[in-house]
C-alpha cells in the first residue's frame, strides 16, 4: 500500500514522504490515527501546499516535547515492592505505573506506549528507560526498585 505520511513516524519517515507499507499496517495504524493518507495524485498536490504547515505543526510539537524531556530527563524514579527472598517481585512493574509516577513527580504528561523497557522490571534494582515523546526527542530516565521492609 502506498501512502503519504502526514507526520514524522519513527522507522518509517518523515512529513510529506511517500512510503509503501503493508497492507494491515497502513489501514489498521497509519491511516487510522490520521498519521497517513493513501497515495494518489490529488492527495499528493494537497500534501504538498500544506507540507509547510504540517512543518510548522510538527516545529511546535516537537518544541514542546524538548521541553517535556528536559523535565524527565535523569529522574530518578522509585518504587517501594514486596519481594521473595531472591529479590524477585511478585508481578512486575507496568508502564503505566511509570508514567502515573512520573506524572506526580515532575507534572509531564507521557502515555505508557512511549516509554520503552529493554527489560522486565520484576527484580529489585535499578533500570534505565527510555521515552519516545517524538519520532525525533528521546530521553532517558532511572527506575529504582527497593525492597519494603518486612512487618
Amino acid at each position: 500500500m502506498d501512502i503519504i505520511l502526514l507526520e514524522n513516524v519513527i522507522n518509517l519517515g518523515n512529513i510529506g514522504d511517500k512510503v509503501t507499507v503493508k497492507n494491515g499496517y497502513g489501514r489498521n495504524f497509519l491511516l487510522k490515527f490520521g498519521k497517513a493518507i493513501r497515495f494518489n495524485k490529488e492527495n499528493e498536490q494537497l500534501v504538498i501546499k500544506k507540507k509547510a504547515e504540517l512543518n510548522k505543526k510538527n516545529t511546535e510539537i516537537k518544541n514542546q516535547f524538548i521541553k517535556t524531556a528536559k523535565l524527565i530527563e535523569n529522574v530518578e524514579i522509585v518504587f517501594n515492592k514486596e519481594c521473595k527472598e531472591n529479590g524477585e517481585l511478585y508481578g512486575s512493574i507496568k508502564p503505566r505505573e511509570i508514567t502515573n509516577l512520573i506524572k506526580q513527580k515532575v507534572n509531564a504528561d507521557i502515555s505508557p506506549s512511549q516509554i520503552v523497557l529493554k527489560v522486565d522490571l520484576n527484580k529489585i534494582g535499578s533500570y534505565k528507560a527510555i521515552v519516545n515523546l517524538h519520532s525525533e526527542v528521546q530521553t532517558t530516565f532511572i527506575i529504582k526498585i527497593d525492597k519494603i521492609k518486612s512487618k
